[in-house]
Protein backbone atom coordinates (compact mmCIF):
# COMPACT_ATOMS: atom_id res chain seq x y z
CA UNK A 1 0.00 0.00 0.00
CA UNK A 2 1.39 2.97 -0.72
CA UNK A 3 3.09 6.09 1.38
CA UNK A 4 2.96 9.99 -0.21
CA UNK A 5 5.01 12.89 0.88
CA UNK A 6 3.08 15.12 3.54
CA UNK A 7 4.88 18.67 4.78
CA UNK A 8 8.33 17.25 6.20
CA UNK A 9 7.60 13.32 6.45
CA UNK A 10 5.38 10.38 4.94
CA UNK A 11 1.96 9.52 5.45
CA UNK A 12 1.42 5.80 4.61
CA UNK A 13 -2.26 4.69 3.70
CA UNK A 14 -4.52 1.91 2.18
CA UNK A 15 -6.49 2.58 -0.84
CA UNK A 16 -8.43 0.41 -2.34
CA UNK A 17 -12.15 0.43 -4.49
CA UNK A 18 -13.08 3.63 -6.86
CA UNK A 19 -16.20 6.09 -7.05
CA UNK A 20 -17.04 8.30 -3.40
CA UNK A 21 -13.85 8.59 -0.96
CA UNK A 22 -14.83 6.99 2.56
CA UNK A 23 -11.27 8.10 4.76
CA UNK A 24 -11.26 5.97 8.12
CA UNK A 25 -9.73 7.61 10.93
CA UNK A 26 -7.76 5.66 13.59
CA UNK A 27 -7.09 6.31 17.35
CA UNK A 28 -4.47 5.69 19.53
CA UNK A 29 -3.01 3.87 20.02
CA UNK A 30 -4.12 2.23 16.79
CA UNK A 31 -3.33 2.61 12.73
CA UNK A 32 -4.99 1.72 9.79
CA UNK A 33 -4.52 -1.95 10.50
CA UNK A 34 -7.64 -1.21 13.06
CA UNK A 35 -9.98 -1.23 9.22
CA UNK A 36 -8.74 -4.19 8.38
CA UNK A 37 -12.20 -6.60 9.14
CA UNK A 38 -14.51 -3.51 7.85
CA UNK A 39 -12.68 -2.17 4.77
CA UNK A 40 -13.26 -5.36 2.69
CA UNK A 41 -17.50 -5.47 3.73
CA UNK A 42 -18.31 -2.06 2.80
CA UNK A 43 -18.94 -1.90 -0.39
CA UNK A 44 -18.71 0.76 -3.04
CA UNK A 45 -16.55 3.42 -3.26
CA UNK A 46 -13.30 4.51 -2.77
CA UNK A 47 -11.17 3.38 0.86
CA UNK A 48 -8.92 5.25 2.14
CA UNK A 49 -7.51 4.50 6.03
CA UNK A 50 -4.42 6.69 6.59
CA UNK A 51 -1.92 5.84 9.29
CA UNK A 52 -1.83 9.16 11.46
CA UNK A 53 1.75 11.15 11.51
CA UNK A 54 3.84 9.30 14.23
CA UNK A 55 1.84 6.20 13.82
CA UNK A 56 1.79 2.98 12.26
CA UNK A 57 4.03 3.18 8.87
CA UNK A 58 3.44 6.86 8.29
CA UNK A 59 6.92 8.75 9.10
CA UNK A 60 7.90 9.63 12.55
CA UNK A 61 8.97 13.37 12.86
CA UNK A 62 10.02 15.41 15.29
CA UNK A 63 6.73 16.73 16.54
CA UNK A 64 4.93 17.20 20.17
CA UNK A 65 2.34 15.43 18.48
CA UNK A 66 -0.49 17.60 19.88
CA UNK A 67 -3.58 17.26 17.91
CA UNK A 68 -3.16 20.50 16.04
CA UNK A 69 -0.23 18.79 14.55
CA UNK A 70 -2.14 15.80 13.58
CA UNK A 71 -4.68 18.17 12.04
CA UNK A 72 -2.49 20.07 10.22
CA UNK A 73 -0.75 16.66 8.74
CA UNK A 74 -4.01 15.07 7.80
CA UNK A 75 -4.98 18.53 6.28
CA UNK A 76 -1.50 18.19 3.35
CA UNK A 77 -2.65 14.51 2.91
CA UNK A 78 -6.35 15.91 1.83
CA UNK A 79 -4.53 18.07 -0.01
CA UNK A 80 -2.28 15.62 -2.27
CA UNK A 81 -4.63 13.25 -2.53
CA UNK A 82 -6.98 15.81 -3.87
CA UNK A 83 -9.79 14.25 -1.62
CA UNK A 84 -13.55 16.64 -2.11
CA UNK A 85 -16.99 15.39 -0.94
CA UNK A 86 -15.47 12.81 1.60
CA UNK A 87 -17.45 10.36 3.77
CA UNK A 88 -15.48 10.72 6.68
CA UNK A 89 -15.63 7.82 9.26
CA UNK A 90 -13.21 7.95 12.45
CA UNK A 91 -12.88 5.65 15.74
CA UNK A 92 -11.37 7.65 19.24
CA UNK A 93 -8.74 10.54 18.48
CA UNK A 94 -10.03 9.79 14.82
CA UNK A 95 -13.04 10.57 15.38
CA UNK A 96 -12.35 14.14 16.78
CA UNK A 97 -9.72 14.97 13.68
CA UNK A 98 -12.78 14.01 11.43
CA UNK A 99 -15.29 16.82 13.62
CA UNK A 100 -12.77 19.37 13.48
CA UNK A 101 -12.19 18.74 9.85
CA UNK A 102 -15.73 18.65 8.97
CA UNK A 103 -16.32 21.96 10.76
CA UNK A 104 -13.06 23.51 9.29
CA UNK A 105 -13.81 22.02 5.66
CA UNK A 106 -17.57 21.78 6.02
CA UNK A 107 -17.76 22.65 2.15
CA UNK A 108 -15.88 19.15 1.38
CA UNK A 109 -17.31 16.62 3.55
CA UNK A 110 -20.49 14.88 2.03
CA UNK A 111 -21.10 12.87 5.14
CA UNK A 112 -19.64 11.68 8.82
CA UNK A 113 -19.84 8.74 10.98
CA UNK A 114 -18.79 7.97 14.38
CA UNK A 115 -18.01 5.69 17.40
CA UNK A 116 -16.09 5.81 20.78
CA UNK A 117 -14.52 9.42 20.13
CA UNK A 118 -14.73 12.86 22.19
CA UNK A 119 -17.89 14.49 20.83
CA UNK A 120 -17.61 16.96 23.91
CA UNK A 121 -15.35 17.77 26.37
CA UNK A 122 -15.31 16.51 29.42
CA UNK A 123 -15.32 16.63 33.39
CA UNK A 124 -13.09 14.17 35.63
CA UNK A 125 -16.57 12.60 36.52
CA UNK A 126 -17.51 11.99 33.28
CA UNK A 127 -14.81 8.47 33.45
CA UNK A 128 -15.39 5.49 35.62
CA UNK A 129 -13.13 5.37 38.91
CA UNK A 130 -10.67 3.06 36.99
CA UNK A 131 -10.29 5.11 33.67
CA UNK A 132 -9.71 8.55 35.98
CA UNK A 133 -6.94 6.78 38.08
CA UNK A 134 -5.09 6.05 34.85
CA UNK A 135 -5.76 9.24 32.93
CA UNK A 136 -3.96 11.05 35.98
CA UNK A 137 -1.11 8.46 36.39
CA UNK A 138 -0.14 9.31 32.51
CA UNK A 139 -0.75 12.59 32.67
CA UNK A 140 1.77 12.76 35.88
CA UNK A 141 4.89 13.95 35.19
CA UNK A 142 7.20 11.32 35.47
CA UNK A 143 4.77 8.14 35.79
CA UNK A 144 3.38 8.83 32.33
CA UNK A 145 6.85 8.50 30.93
CA UNK A 146 7.19 5.42 32.82
CA UNK A 147 3.74 3.58 32.20
CA UNK A 148 3.92 4.77 28.28
CA UNK A 149 7.59 5.51 27.14
CA UNK A 150 9.86 2.73 29.18
CA UNK A 151 7.01 -0.20 28.27
CA UNK A 152 4.74 -1.26 25.82
CA UNK A 153 1.82 -1.82 28.18
CA UNK A 154 -0.54 1.28 26.05
CA UNK A 155 -0.52 -1.02 23.13
CA UNK A 156 -0.80 -4.45 24.69
CA UNK A 157 -3.53 -3.15 27.30
CA UNK A 158 -5.92 -1.73 24.55
CA UNK A 159 -6.10 -4.88 22.30
CA UNK A 160 -6.25 -7.27 25.44
CA UNK A 161 -8.21 -5.26 27.85
CA UNK A 162 -10.06 -2.33 25.17
CA UNK A 163 -11.83 -4.87 23.94
CA UNK A 164 -13.98 -8.08 24.38
CA UNK A 165 -11.80 -10.45 23.11
CA UNK A 166 -8.10 -10.20 22.92
CA UNK A 167 -6.68 -10.03 19.20
CA UNK A 168 -4.50 -12.51 17.64
CA UNK A 169 -0.89 -12.42 18.69
CA UNK A 170 -0.04 -12.04 14.85
CA UNK A 171 -2.46 -8.45 14.71
CA UNK A 172 -0.77 -7.65 18.41
CA UNK A 173 2.55 -8.02 16.57
CA UNK A 174 1.26 -5.65 13.66
CA UNK A 175 0.29 -2.79 16.26
CA UNK A 176 3.36 -3.42 18.56
CA UNK A 177 5.65 -3.03 15.50
CA UNK A 178 5.86 0.46 15.26
CA UNK A 179 7.30 1.54 18.48
CA UNK A 180 9.92 -0.56 19.25
CA UNK A 181 11.57 2.16 21.46
CA UNK A 182 11.26 4.54 24.10
CA UNK A 183 11.23 7.75 21.35
CA UNK A 184 8.98 6.27 18.65
CA UNK A 185 6.43 5.89 21.86
CA UNK A 186 6.14 9.51 22.16
CA UNK A 187 3.34 9.50 19.91
CA UNK A 188 1.25 7.20 22.62
CA UNK A 189 1.95 9.44 25.38
CA UNK A 190 0.59 12.61 23.75
CA UNK A 191 -2.32 11.35 22.87
CA UNK A 192 -3.19 10.05 26.15
CA UNK A 193 -2.45 13.35 27.82
CA UNK A 194 -4.60 15.60 25.66
CA UNK A 195 -8.06 13.79 26.76
CA UNK A 196 -10.43 16.62 27.34
CA UNK A 197 -10.48 16.96 30.90
CA UNK A 198 -11.42 19.41 33.06
CA UNK A 199 -10.93 21.99 30.57
CA UNK A 200 -7.33 21.09 29.69
CA UNK A 201 -5.54 21.11 27.07
CA UNK A 202 -7.38 24.37 27.39
CA UNK A 203 -6.85 24.64 22.92
CA UNK A 204 -7.31 21.52 22.17
CA UNK A 205 -11.34 21.85 24.23
CA UNK A 206 -11.41 25.08 22.20
CA UNK A 207 -11.26 23.22 19.24
CA UNK A 208 -14.04 20.78 20.53
CA UNK A 209 -16.41 23.59 21.17
CA UNK A 210 -15.82 24.67 17.64
CA UNK A 211 -16.74 21.39 15.79
CA UNK A 212 -19.41 20.77 18.71
CA UNK A 213 -21.01 24.41 17.35
CA UNK A 214 -20.90 23.09 13.89
CA UNK A 215 -22.22 19.46 14.80
CA UNK A 216 -25.04 21.70 16.21
CA UNK A 217 -26.01 23.38 13.33
CA UNK A 218 -24.70 21.07 9.46
CA UNK A 219 -28.35 19.43 9.18
CA UNK A 220 -26.98 19.36 5.34
CA UNK A 221 -24.43 16.67 6.76
CA UNK A 222 -25.80 13.21 7.27
CA UNK A 223 -24.18 11.73 10.24
CA UNK A 224 -24.21 8.38 12.04
CA UNK A 225 -23.41 7.16 15.41
CA UNK A 226 -22.57 3.95 16.09
CA UNK A 227 -22.98 2.50 19.77
CA UNK A 228 -22.26 -0.04 21.93
CA UNK A 229 -22.36 -2.17 25.28
CA UNK A 230 -21.29 -4.48 27.31
CA UNK A 231 -17.66 -2.61 28.27
CA UNK A 232 -16.10 -0.44 31.29
CA UNK A 233 -14.07 1.02 28.79
CA UNK A 234 -16.62 2.17 26.23
CA UNK A 235 -16.42 6.45 25.93
CA UNK A 236 -20.20 6.87 24.93
CA UNK A 237 -22.69 4.85 26.73
CA UNK A 238 -26.33 5.43 27.04
CA UNK A 239 -25.76 8.86 28.90
CA UNK A 240 -23.46 10.37 26.22
CA UNK A 241 -25.19 8.98 23.39
CA UNK A 242 -28.35 10.66 24.14
CA UNK A 243 -26.70 14.30 24.27
CA UNK A 244 -25.59 13.60 20.93
CA UNK A 245 -29.07 12.84 19.98
CA UNK A 246 -29.98 16.28 21.19
CA UNK A 247 -26.99 18.16 20.18
CA UNK A 248 -25.75 16.81 17.34
CA UNK A 249 -27.71 18.04 13.87
CA UNK A 250 -28.96 15.32 10.72
CA UNK A 251 -28.00 12.64 13.36
CA UNK A 252 -28.82 8.59 13.14
CA UNK A 253 -27.84 6.33 15.93
CA UNK A 254 -27.46 2.57 15.39
CA UNK A 255 -26.90 -0.29 17.99
CA UNK A 256 -23.71 -2.14 16.96
CA UNK A 257 -24.11 -4.77 20.14
CA UNK A 258 -21.51 -5.53 22.57
CA UNK A 259 -18.15 -4.40 22.40
CA UNK A 260 -15.22 -2.57 24.20
CA UNK A 261 -13.98 0.79 23.22
CA UNK A 262 -12.05 -1.04 20.09
CA UNK A 263 -15.28 -2.08 18.70
CA UNK A 264 -13.58 -2.17 15.39
CA UNK A 265 -11.51 -5.82 16.63
CA UNK A 266 -15.06 -6.73 18.65
CA UNK A 267 -17.67 -5.72 15.78
CA UNK A 268 -16.26 -4.78 12.27
CA UNK A 269 -19.54 -6.72 10.17
CA UNK A 270 -21.85 -5.03 12.02
CA UNK A 271 -20.02 -1.39 11.71
CA UNK A 272 -19.78 -2.17 8.35
CA UNK A 273 -23.29 -2.88 7.25
CA UNK A 274 -24.46 -0.04 9.67
CA UNK A 275 -22.46 2.08 7.49
CA UNK A 276 -22.93 0.24 4.58
CA UNK A 277 -26.67 0.88 4.80
CA UNK A 278 -26.68 4.57 5.89
CA UNK A 279 -24.23 5.39 3.16
CA UNK A 280 -26.88 3.72 0.80
CA UNK A 281 -29.77 5.55 2.66
CA UNK A 282 -28.35 8.98 1.99
CA UNK A 283 -27.43 8.48 -1.87
CA UNK A 284 -23.86 8.93 -0.19
CA UNK A 285 -22.22 6.66 -3.11
CA UNK A 286 -22.91 9.06 -5.66
CA UNK A 287 -20.84 11.53 -4.27
CA UNK A 288 -18.45 13.90 -6.58
CA UNK A 289 -15.15 11.15 -5.89
CA UNK A 290 -12.58 14.26 -6.24
CA UNK A 291 -11.20 16.84 -7.13
CA UNK A 292 -7.83 17.13 -9.01
CA UNK A 293 -4.51 16.62 -7.24
CA UNK A 294 -2.76 19.58 -5.67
Amino acid sequence: MPSIPVLDSTLHYEDSGSGTPFVFLHGNPGSSHTWRHVLPRVGEGRLLAPDLVGMGRSGKPDLPYRFADHARYLDAWFDALGLDQVVLVGHDWGGALAFDRAARHPDRVAGLAFLETFVKPLDRDDLTPQARARFERLRTPGVGEELALDQDQLVRQAFTGGVLTPVAEEDLAVYLAPYPTRDSRRPLLAWARQMPVGGEPAELVARIEAYDAWLATSASVPKLLLTFEGSPTLLIGEELAGWCATHIASLETVACGTAGHHAPEDRPEEIAAALSAWADQHGLRAAPATRPAA
